[in-house]
């Protein structure tokens, strides 16, 4: 459910497993982009990525176990929308919540190639779009097509509290301390089976 008058940032991905990291990040993009609530995202499959990933219902069982914040929601609204890229996805979300505000979380390494996104310009211009970047992080992305094409329409850093209620275009790219752990380095470590009892 979304209210009327709130400003949910969207963080979008396959979680696969979701971890502490996930948990930062999103905390992160609450203080700094004035979001009133964060909904995770979590994807039936990421079309860009070649192997599919753990079963969608073991992944939300994992997200929902390490994220638990009064004001963030995990959902599979995606498999019930029956959208697989983002743009579809975003379009949905404001037809049937026109009265919501929405925000697009990225980590900087997405907007390097989100020029190879669908439909990514119409993300662009019809959502504000949230950047979250390691300190030093900065140069690709700084760089890439997305950055360049729109740069006109960047917010600075300290005014990115203001990002939820800017009309789009608009983007904003901050730097956050970041957890040093990944869902690859948990797949590699053996700590993420994708088989997960949940228990509530």
């Amino acid at each position: 459910m979304a209210a009327p008058g709130q400003v949910i940032g969207l963080l979008g991905g396959s979680f696969d497993p979701a971890h502490d990291g996930h948990v930062h990040i999103t905390r992160e993009a609450m203080r700094r982009f004035g979001l009133t609530h964060v909904w995770w995202l979590v994807s039936p499959g990421n079309p860009l990525k070649p192997h599919p990933p753990a079963p969608l219902a073991d992944r939300m069982a994992r997200a929902r176990r390490v994220m638990d914040h009064p004001r963030v929601t995990v959902t599979a609204i995606e498999a019930r929308l029956g959208t697989r890229y983002t743009a579809a996805t975003l379009r949905r979300l404001v037809h049937l919540y026109p009265r919501t505000r929405f925000v697009w979380l990225m980590g900087a390494d997405n907007l390097v190639q989100f020029d190879r996104w669908q439909d990514w310009r119409w993300i662009m211009e019809n959502v504000p779009v949230g950047i979250l970047a390691r300190p030093g992080d900065r140069i690709g992305a700084r760089t890439s097509r997305a950055a360049r094409l729109y740069s006109r329409f960047r917010l600075p850093s300290r005014a990115s509290a203001l990002l939820g209620r800017r009309p789009a275009p608009s983007w904003c790219f901050v730097n956050v301390p970041m957890v040093s752990v990944s869902s690859t380095m948990l797949r590699d470590r053996g700590d993420w089976s994708g088989h997960v009892t949940e228990t509530r």
